[in-house]
């Protein structure tokens, strides 16, 4: 990694006048601007001279002061970021973040300073709070509550999801982040339980569109969501219920002194491109740790999805063995109450058969723990560091390869915190990491080397559940990459190859998706071990070229474009891995969807391409593998089936 500073002249890219501090973008067209009339701190963003967020509040309540009035500004500094680093695990292997700063410093009523830091890059804004100690005696402390706000102009429209009340749901393990999108709604929508909604929350402004969210948020603070539109003021931070967690733990955050907040992030543009392509959750943040290994990406198949509880028994998890050997596959994930229904000698066992078979296995875990009601075992083994570090060494001692963690219901600071233990203890005994039932990653496929991805949304076990699932899929898996998955790794559990969510393949209601849909998610949704949800069944009822093109899928990417797409209608990505590039549609809709893709990667040639041909009399689409030839100016015309997909690659 290299990172420069460059102190710049004044007046160049930050400029303060008065009362008013201007932070411009390296190119100029995003441009931040900073007051503090009448001892309120507001800030205000324009892009390409348009307004994107109206004045919006600045500033935190601590117990050590009141910094969200009667501030007077004393200081700003300004500097120039210019950042390279490497990463493995997300849309892109390196990124060059170049960004201005600024670092505003205001002291209270009191004198007690706070200062306000602000990068400023061309798409993406990062501020963050930063406190010193008072006096001598004060090296801690509490704060109550951000006025921190986003306010965006009339007609605005929305694109989120709820805040969950605390303690409900399964067993009592909400909020899990696994509650309905709502699209294009009005700002004055309100949330479905009043609690708010949760991050990443998407936003079209007249003139484009906004992404906002947070990062660097570890066990130094707790996480954060939106709270309801108000008129006057916008969308306020807001702190977690102090419900969570059966009522333990604080629902505010605590900081050692000196100390900062994590960064709340906005992302815009006229189209929806710098939002795809965003990195400033890493861009900002630093590696907590060195990787005590070279974590291997791969491929997953996973009983439960389908054939549920009753499939963790040793003779299922063989088939499963053999099918990812089969497959080409590096993983299997043995899901919840393997330890009563395999049992922890016969996990032995399958662990030696997984290995003789090239696969290594990767196994479930409880968080529990007292935060909620869920049976499912092992329970107790990743809640305190004794309990994990008996547990992971015995992991380590086979070769278990990394671990899923469930149920994680809380934003608290404590919550938090054990993510952090968990991934930090997990990383000293080579085990990779996946949560579920949990909050949106932060920031953390830099800060922690051994996490994969996190679930975090309606994932694939609710197509199982229900069929009104089923049917939602097209409209889910179209809304993730412009929100849930642009800011973090998102483990959605499955491409589903089965016509019926059934372990016969026959009963029970049917995907809705085509096959080529299914096939596409796995480039669109970005995990570096990704879940291949195929069965035993699928090696001779699915085609042979779509199980080609799964056996050589994969699961991390150089580069990503952003082609086209509206929000829970459709999105066409290209990833690049090495020097192969892989394009990749789905509709989410009811309508087939013809398009006019600009493919530069292949212009001039004759591609590969997975696509679906219309239905027939109602019949569900088949696939084809077919040449297209792309022209000269790399422009291609394709037609996306209803729940269809296509995938081009070379």
């Amino acid at each position: 990694m290299r990172t420069i500073l460059l102190l710049l002249l004044v007046g160049f890219t930050l400029t303060t006048q008065g009362k008013e501090t201007v932070v411009k973008s390296p190119n100029g067209q995003l441009v931040v601007t900073i007051d503090d009339e009448r001892g309120l701190v507001n800030y205000s963003v324009t892009y390409q001279g348009k307004t994107f967020l109206k004045p919006s509040a600045l500033g935190l309540k601590s117990d050590i002061g009141d910094f969200t009035q009667g501030l007077t500004l004393k200081d700003v500094k300004q500097s120039k970021i210019d950042q390279h680093y490497q990463m493995t695990r997300t849309k892109a292997s390196s990124a060059h973040y170049v960004a201005q700063q600024a670092d505003l410093t205001y002291t209270n009523s009191q004198g007690l300073p706070i200062t306000i830091t602000f990068c400023v890059s061309d798409n993406d804004i990062a501020f963050r709070y930063s406190l010193q100690p008072k006096g001598d005696s004060r090296l801690s402390t509490v704060i109550y509550n951000e006025t921190t706000s986003f306010n965006f102009p009339e007609a605005t429209t929305t694109f989120l999801t709820p805040q969950s009340l605390p303690m409900v749901g399964w067993q009592r393990t909400k909020p899990s982040y696994e509650e309905d999108y709502k699209a294009d709604m009005p700002m004055t929508e309100r949330s479905a339980f009043g609690e708010g909604f949760t991050f990443p929350c998407l936003f079209k402004v007249p003139n484009g569109w906004v992404l906002v969210s947070e990062t660097g948020v570890g066990s130094n603070y707790c996480g954060s969501h939106l709270s309801d539109y108000a008129a006057s003021s916008g969308y306020t931070i807001a702190f977690p219920n102090i419900g969570e967690m059966n009522g333990l733990g604080s629902s505010w955050a605590g900081l050692s002194l000196p100390g900062s907040t994590p960064w709340r992030t906005i992302t815009l543009g006229t189209t929806l491109k710098p939002i795809v392509e965003t990195t400033i959750p890493y861009d900002v943040v630093e590696p907590l740790y060195e990787p005590s290994q070279a974590y291997q990406p791969g491929r997953y198949t996973w009983s439960w999805l389908i054939w549920q509880d009753e499939s963790v028994n040793y003779d299922d998890q063989v088939k499963m063995i053999d099918l990812s050997a089969a497959m080409g596959y590096e993983y299997v994930l043995v899901d919840n109450w393997w330890d009563k229904q395999i049992g922890r000698d016969r996990i032995v066992e399958l662990n030696r058969y997984a290995n003789s078979k090239g696969v290594k296995l990767l196994l479930w875990y409880n968080s529990n723990g007292y935060a909620n009601d869920a049976p499912q075992t092992p329970r107790n083994c990743m809640n305190t560091a004794l309990a994990r570090n008996r547990e992971m060494a015995w992991l380590q001692k086979l070769g278990i390869a990394g671990i899923k963690v469930d149920f994680l219901g809380s934003d608290k600071q404590e919550n938090l915190k054990l993510y952090e233990d968990i991934l930090a203890d997990a990383n000293r005994y080579g085990l990779q990491v996946v949560f579920h039932g949990c909050t949106i990653p932060r920031g953390w496929e830099r800060m922690y080397p051994n996490y994969v991805a996190s679930e975090a949304a309606l994932a694939s076990e609710n197509v199982n559940f229900s069929e009104y699932h089923a049917k939602q899929e097209g409209f889910e898996l179209c809304m993730h990459p412009f929100a849930r998955n642009a800011v973090g790794s998102f483990d959605w559990g499955g491409i589903i190859m089965n016509h019926h969510i059934s372990r016969d393949n026959k009963s029970r209601h049917r995907r809705y998706t085509t096959d080529i849909f299914e096939m596409a998610s796995g480039i669109v949704l970005q995990t570096s071990v990704n879940c291949v949800a195929i069965y035993p069944n699928n090696l001779q009822d699915v085609p042979q070229f779509e199980l080609d093109f799964l056996k050589q899928l994969p699961t991390t990417w150089d580069e990503t474009r952003f082609l086209d797409g509206y929000p829970t209608k459709y999105v066409v990505l290209a990833r690049r891995t090495g020097d192969k590039w892989y394009v990749a549609g789905m509709n989410g809709t009811q309508q087939a969807k013809t398009l006019q893709l600009s493919l530069p990667m292949f212009a001039g040639q004759t591609v590969q391409c997975y696509i679906d041909q219309p239905s027939k009399n109602g019949a569900p689409c088949t696939s084809v593998l077919k040449a297209l030839k792309v022209d000269k100016k790399g422009i291609a015309k394709v037609t996306l089936q209803p729940m269809g997909g296509i995938i081009i690659t070379k």
